[in-house]
Order: structure tokens, then sequence, then C-alpha cells
């Protein structure tokens, strides 16, 4: 044991018990990744925005657009009623 040397970390060759063998085991990864394009490395707000929506237009669930819209809409009223905008300019008199 040298005074001037540093100690060396042990090393282990660790497999865990039901590994089949693919990929790395203590990887932590969402099945849907691969098939998504919202995840990833997108460098700066304005690429995420346009993978989003591209995401949204390739989407063939046509349900669940509508029902994005609906909310969205619900949400944008319950807002104007809330700080008390003037929503009789939406209504005929």
């Amino acid at each position: 044991m040298g005074f001037l040397s540093k100690r060396k970390n042990k090393k282990f060759d660790y497999t865990p018990r039901f590994y089949k063998g693919e990929g790395n085991p203590f990887e932590i990864k969402h099945k849907f990744d691969e098939h998504r394009t919202t995840v990833g490395d997108n460098p700066n707000l304005k690429q995420k925005f346009n993978n989003a929506i591209e995401d949204l237009k390739n989407n063939t669930d046509k349900t669940a657009n509508r029902r994005i819209v609906l909310i969205v809409a619900v949400l944008v009223f319950l807002f104007l009623l809330i700080i008390g905008f003037d929503l009789s300019i939406f209504f005929p008199n």
C-alpha cells in the first residue's frame, strides 16, 4: 500500500437473475418511446412544438383529436367566465 497511489475500485461481473441477454437490463425505458416523435433529444422549444404538431397531424385516432379540441374550448370558455369577459359579443341579439 503506497502513500502516493490511489485505491482502485472493485469491479463485479453481475448479471441479473432473469436477464434474457438483449440490451441493457438496467436501462429504464418506456415501452412506447420508439413510436413517439416527441420523445428524445430535441435541441430547442421550436423543434419540440413542430414535432408535437406533426405527431398530432399523423395521428389516425380522430376521436382523440376532437376530445382535445373540446377540452381546450371548455377551458377557454371557463377562463373567459372567470376573468369577467363580456361573452355577449359571441352571441347574436
